[in-house]
């Protein structure tokens, strides 16, 4: 059975969604369940590789059947070594562990609002200062919506830090771990990369660098972890959601997506997940939306939809699209 454009399209951008807004709301969840968030890193990693490192080997097989000499790290990466360290440092490994890290400190409504709210912003401030992009009066109007939806859910756990509480930290993680994978984007774009190769690439990069430091530090006791403590089965499920699902599924349906509907529609559509993710925040988990997160969801969300309203498609976050989308 063929389907046909529009379907694949209308698919790709409702599983998209429904995967980024599940990212936050069950990233939240398994702060409370008993791994690390170093634990959760590791089980995405071995998720996604699971899939895309025998993708990339019989990818390659090719080219090197023909004697070439392609791709790094021993033919686990597409792509040369200089852009996958680069790309996967930023946008395999450290985006990870920030992400995971923050739910740890704060809820998932920060989260919504922190992470795929402030990524345009991020985006565009290292475009404008690495790639030159010029950046339009209507979208600077927009980043500033953006910046003050941010301002008014991180600046007021900001002011409770002096009252002993921890929410600011996992503001800051969110906030980094959104940068992180803007400059991510960035290095994509720069590179001129493929959103599978580098999607590849970053899971390769995380494979190799992270997981076997990661075990040999646990299993000397340098490290702590609670993989022996829980359920095989929440091991499984974070490898297959986290992994699979966050990596590999919402890459390829976000690629689809753009290319259905251009970029400027899908980052219109991709302004739906702080709103969801917040409201599955207060419907799954019980957190509470205070005045300033609906206010900063609110300017957030504007200022996403405004800044892509009438912007030209080259100039709409190009380097999301092409980084086969997040998280």
């Amino acid at each position: 059975m063929r389907f046909s454009s529009k379907t694949v399209g209308l698919a790709s951008a409702v599983i998209t969604v429904l995967i980024w807004t599940g990212f936050i709301v069950i990233a939240r969840a398994s702060a409370s369940r008993g791994l690390l968030p170093l634990d959760i890193a590791l089980a995405r990693i071995v998720g996604a590789s699971s899939i895309l490192l025998p993708w990339a080997w019989w990818l390659m097989r090719p080219a090197r059947q023909t004697g070439q000499k392609v791709g790094s790290l021993g033919g686990l990466s597409p792509l040369p070594l200089a852009p996958t360290v680069q790309a996967g440092f930023l946008g395999g490994l450290l985006y990870a562990v920030l992400a995971y890290s923050g739910f740890f400190f704060a809820p998932a409504t920060h989260a919504s609002v922190l992470m795929p709210g402030s990524l345009p912003l991020w985006t565009t401030l290292l475009a404008w200062l690495v790639l030159r992009e010029k950046v339009s009066s209507a979208r600077a109007m927009g980043l500033g919506f953006i910046v003050l939806g941010d301002v008014l859910v991180g600046g007021a756990s900001l002011l409770k830090a002096f009252e002993g509480g921890e929410v600011w930290k996992g503001d800051l993680l969110f906030m980094a771990a959104a940068s992180c994978w803007a400059a991510y984007s960035v290095t994509v774009r720069r590179h001129g990369l493929d959103a599978v190769r580098a999607t590849m690439a970053i899971t390769a990069f995380a494979f190799v660098g992270f997981v076997p430091a990661y075990l040999v530090l646990i299993g000397v006791g340098a490290l702590p972890t609670h993989l022996p403590q829980v359920p095989w089965t929440e091991i499984v499920f974070q490898a297959v959601f986290q992994g699979v699902g966050s990596v590999v599924i919402s890459g390829i349906t976000f690629t689809q997506m753009v290319r259905h509907f251009g970029p400027v529609r899908s980052t219109m559509i991709t302004a739906l997940v702080p709103g969801l993710s917040a409201l599955g925040a207060v419907w799954f988990l019980g957190e509470p939306l205070h005045w300033n997160l609906l206010a900063g969801l609110a300017l957030v969300t504007s200022g996403i939809l405004f800044g892509v309203r009438q912007a030209k498609p080259a100039l709409v976050l190009p380097s999301v699209a092409t980084a086969g989308g997040k998280p």
